[in-house]
Protein backbone atom coordinates (compact mmCIF):
# COMPACT_ATOMS: atom_id res chain seq x y z
CA UNK A 1 0.00 0.00 0.00
CA UNK A 2 1.36 3.41 -0.95
CA UNK A 3 1.32 6.40 1.40
CA UNK A 4 0.86 9.53 -0.71
CA UNK A 5 2.48 11.64 2.05
CA UNK A 6 5.61 9.48 2.17
CA UNK A 7 7.92 10.24 -0.76
CA UNK A 8 11.35 9.07 0.45
CA UNK A 9 12.48 5.60 1.48
CA UNK A 10 12.59 5.03 5.24
CA UNK A 11 16.02 5.44 6.81
CA UNK A 12 17.34 5.59 10.37
CA UNK A 13 18.02 9.12 11.64
CA UNK A 14 20.30 10.24 14.47
CA UNK A 15 21.77 13.59 15.51
CA UNK A 16 24.59 13.28 12.98
CA UNK A 17 22.17 12.89 10.06
CA UNK A 18 19.24 15.05 11.21
CA UNK A 19 18.86 18.70 10.20
CA UNK A 20 20.40 20.76 13.05
CA UNK A 21 19.61 24.32 14.09
CA UNK A 22 20.34 26.58 17.07
CA UNK A 23 17.55 28.48 18.80
CA UNK A 24 17.57 30.94 21.67
CA UNK A 25 21.30 31.41 21.13
CA UNK A 26 22.23 28.35 23.22
CA UNK A 27 19.70 25.57 22.54
CA UNK A 28 19.98 22.89 19.86
CA UNK A 29 17.34 21.12 17.81
CA UNK A 30 17.64 18.15 15.48
CA UNK A 31 14.71 17.47 13.14
CA UNK A 32 14.22 13.72 13.11
CA UNK A 33 10.91 13.98 11.26
CA UNK A 34 9.70 17.09 9.48
CA UNK A 35 6.38 16.69 7.69
CA UNK A 36 3.44 19.08 7.53
CA UNK A 37 1.29 16.66 9.55
CA UNK A 38 3.90 15.51 12.09
CA UNK A 39 7.17 16.81 13.51
CA UNK A 40 9.66 15.11 15.86
CA UNK A 41 12.50 17.23 17.20
CA UNK A 42 15.29 16.10 19.55
CA UNK A 43 16.35 19.09 21.65
CA UNK A 44 19.11 20.09 24.04
CA UNK A 45 18.53 22.97 26.46
CA UNK A 46 21.41 24.09 28.70
CA UNK A 47 20.96 24.95 32.36
CA UNK A 48 19.27 28.34 32.81
CA UNK A 49 17.79 28.50 29.29
CA UNK A 50 14.16 29.50 28.77
CA UNK A 51 11.99 30.05 25.72
CA UNK A 52 9.37 32.71 25.05
CA UNK A 53 5.86 31.98 26.32
CA UNK A 54 3.68 31.11 23.32
CA UNK A 55 0.82 29.01 22.00
CA UNK A 56 -0.09 27.11 18.86
CA UNK A 57 -3.59 27.42 17.40
CA UNK A 58 -3.55 24.07 15.57
CA UNK A 59 -0.64 21.97 16.82
CA UNK A 60 -0.93 19.49 19.67
CA UNK A 61 2.46 18.76 21.24
CA UNK A 62 4.06 16.19 23.49
CA UNK A 63 7.23 17.05 25.42
CA UNK A 64 9.12 13.90 26.47
CA UNK A 65 12.11 14.25 28.85
CA UNK A 66 15.07 12.07 27.91
CA UNK A 67 17.66 13.36 30.42
CA UNK A 68 17.97 16.23 32.87
CA UNK A 69 15.02 18.20 34.19
CA UNK A 70 12.53 20.45 32.42
CA UNK A 71 10.07 22.94 33.77
CA UNK A 72 7.05 23.38 31.54
CA UNK A 73 4.79 26.30 32.30
CA UNK A 74 1.39 25.39 30.93
CA UNK A 75 -1.31 28.05 31.12
CA UNK A 76 0.22 29.53 34.30
CA UNK A 77 0.97 26.24 36.09
CA UNK A 78 4.54 24.85 36.32
CA UNK A 79 5.09 21.12 35.72
CA UNK A 80 8.46 19.51 36.40
CA UNK A 81 9.52 16.70 34.08
CA UNK A 82 12.42 14.33 34.69
CA UNK A 83 13.71 11.41 32.63
CA UNK A 84 10.92 9.30 31.17
CA UNK A 85 8.13 11.79 31.92
CA UNK A 86 5.99 13.55 29.32
CA UNK A 87 3.38 16.29 29.13
CA UNK A 88 0.81 16.93 26.40
CA UNK A 89 0.10 20.50 25.32
CA UNK A 90 -3.31 20.98 23.70
CA UNK A 91 -3.76 23.57 20.93
CA UNK A 92 -4.44 27.08 22.25
CA UNK A 93 -2.73 26.67 25.64
CA UNK A 94 0.05 29.15 26.47
CA UNK A 95 3.25 27.35 27.41
CA UNK A 96 6.99 27.74 27.88
CA UNK A 97 9.80 25.28 28.56
CA UNK A 98 12.84 26.08 30.69
CA UNK A 99 15.75 24.27 32.30
CA UNK A 100 16.22 25.18 35.96
CA UNK A 101 18.38 22.10 36.56
CA UNK A 102 22.18 22.00 36.84
CA UNK A 103 22.67 19.80 33.74
CA UNK A 104 21.65 20.03 30.10
CA UNK A 105 18.09 18.85 29.49
CA UNK A 106 17.49 16.53 26.53
CA UNK A 107 13.95 16.01 25.28
CA UNK A 108 11.71 15.25 22.32
CA UNK A 109 9.03 17.61 21.05
CA UNK A 110 6.42 15.81 18.96
CA UNK A 111 3.93 18.08 17.18
CA UNK A 112 0.87 17.34 15.07
CA UNK A 113 0.46 19.09 12.77
CA UNK A 114 3.92 20.68 12.55
CA UNK A 115 4.22 24.10 14.22
CA UNK A 116 5.66 26.04 11.27
CA UNK A 117 3.57 29.22 10.94
CA UNK A 118 1.51 28.27 14.02
CA UNK A 119 3.37 30.03 16.84
CA UNK A 120 1.91 33.06 18.63
CA UNK A 121 3.88 34.73 21.42
CA UNK A 122 1.88 35.39 24.58
CA UNK A 123 2.75 38.11 27.12
CA UNK A 124 4.20 37.01 30.43
CA UNK A 125 1.83 36.44 33.31
CA UNK A 126 1.47 39.72 35.19
CA UNK A 127 1.96 41.77 32.03
CA UNK A 128 5.77 41.77 31.94
CA UNK A 129 7.70 41.75 28.70
CA UNK A 130 8.52 38.32 27.24
CA UNK A 131 12.06 37.05 27.59
CA UNK A 132 13.94 34.19 26.05
CA UNK A 133 14.36 33.22 22.41
CA UNK A 134 12.65 35.14 19.65
CA UNK A 135 14.11 32.94 16.92
CA UNK A 136 12.89 29.81 15.22
CA UNK A 137 11.83 27.56 18.06
CA UNK A 138 10.14 24.27 17.36
CA UNK A 139 7.88 24.09 20.35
Amino acid sequence: MSDSLHTEPARPVDRSSAEHYVWGGTCDGWRHLSRHDLSVIHERMPSGACEVRHLHRKARQLFFALAGELELELDGMVHRLSQGMSLEIAPGLPHRVSNAGAQDAWFLVISSPATKGDRIEVPELGGGAPHGADEEIPG
